[in-house]
């Protein structure tokens, strides 16, 4: 058996609270997201895990929350990545827009597929399989060598980064990975085999704060 892979979603963030388009905007977590990201933290305190390294990518939110998780597990100076790569998706011209006033401009049905289509990106911004360009890449070339050499290694990033690696970990097509939603603050660990297939999936928390 090789590594242990651990994927954590960043708690709640002042503009999802406030339903409003994110991606490379830099919003802080809110008290409920710094609660969210406590909670994921305490969840691996009980799986009983030490990591080895840790990425995260340029934006404060996943940067915070995976602050807080170390601290919870007792590893706050853990050597860590940031890099762009593993950023949200950028919503481009949508950035910084309340969702119910770009369906009033664009329109109900193109607002969903620019946020639930898997290669249609909103205008200026990228869509989930352009996403996935990056995260690839970086995860084949940074993350997944660490883990195949046995190596503890927690990622703490953003829905649809997150979401493009569960689509290549779980096998996924992308018209399944489009019904996919990843709770906040609650990690999914992975543990691999030599030849980087998954073979083991755990998810640690409850699963209904998902949207």
């Amino acid at each position: 058996m090789s590594g242990t892979l651990v994927l954590v979603r960043h708690g709640q963030s002042d503009w999802n609270l406030k339903n409003l388009f994110t991606g490379w905007k830099d919003p802080d977590l809110t008290e409920l997201g710094i609660q969210e990201a406590n909670t994921g933290g305490k969840a691996l305190v009980d799986y009983g895990i030490k990591f080895d390294v840790a990425f995260t990518s340029d934006l404060k939110r996943a940067q915070d929350t995976l602050k807080i998780i170390l601290d919870n597990v007792g590893q706050p100076d853990l050597k860590t990545f940031r890099d762009q790569a593993l950023n949200e998706r950028d919503y481009g011209d949508l950035s910084g827009l309340n969702k119910d006033d770009a369906r009033a401009k664009w329109g109900e049905e193109q607002v969903h597929i620019w946020r639930r289509s898997y290669d249609v990106p909103p205008p200026g911004g990228e869509s989930l399989r352009d996403t996935g360009a990056r995260v690839w890449p970086y995860y084949l070339t940074e993350i997944l060598p660490r883990v195949l050499r046995g190596e503890k290694v927690l990622v703490a990033a953003h829905g649809n980064s997150l979401r493009s690696l569960v689509m290549v970990l779980d096998k996924l097509t992308k018209e399944q990975i489009l019904g996919v939603n990843l709770a906040t603050g609650v990690p999914m660990v992975y543990k691999l085999n030599a030849d980087s297939t998954v073979a083991s999936k755990e998810v640690l928390g409850d699963m209904s704060g998902a949207h």
